[in-house]
């Protein structure tokens, strides 16, 4: 079995590649609800903020942060095309019809940070608490199922036998052609 370190130095570029084919994924109008194998519609869409990532030769590293509502992300695909991996994402989700989170997630460590859920029914009655907590809970449980089934449909993918062909070719192909 691995030690924590050695998986960590192994596998730590998971998270940043699963970011990376996140934005390909929203950017090349690709079905989530279909990839999800959702019963409802789900959309994702990047948010305010993108950080991205090149390790140079020299062990210095170049980090390239895109912020604002309508900031444009050319300047990340110019960074793709340099070898970067996107590092963080703010996203925005969209299950069903009107359930809309907004949330930071991580590659590294997979970090959920600014998670902000539905607002959850109120009726301003005390006795209502623990429904209140349970209704939440439900929430937080909804965006990190996605989440989560999002990064399986992408280690599927990527232990393929099929990936370099396929996944990582089109994605090459969405990088260079953008």
């Amino acid at each position: 079995m691995l030690d924590i370190a050695t998986a960590y130095n192994k596998y730590g570029f998971l998270g940043n590649e699963f970011l990376t084919w996140l934005w390909f994924i929203v950017e090349t109008d690709q079905d989530i609800t279909r990839i999800t194998a959702s019963k409802e519609p789900i959309t994702l869409e990047i948010g305010n903020s993108l950080v991205l990532e090149n390790t140079l030769g020299d062990k210095s590293k170049e980090k390239i942060t895109i912020k604002g509502d309508q900031a444009g992300l050319e300047e990340g695909t110019t960074a793709l095309k340099k070898g970067a991996k996107v590092t963080e994402m703010n996203l925005v989700c969209t299950l069903g019809q009107e359930e809309e989170y907004k949330f930071t997630i991580k590659g590294e460590s997979f970090n959920i940070t600014g998670l902000k859920t539905p607002t959850a029914g109120r009726d301003g009655s005390d006795d209502e608490i623990e429904g209140l907590v349970l209704e939440k809970s439900l929430l937080l449980f909804r965006i990190t199922q996605v989440i989560d089934t999002l990064f399986i449909k992408y280690l599927e993918q990527r232990i393929s036998d099929d990936w370099k062909n396929k996944g990582f070719s089109q994605m090459r192909t969405w990088i260079y052609n953008d």
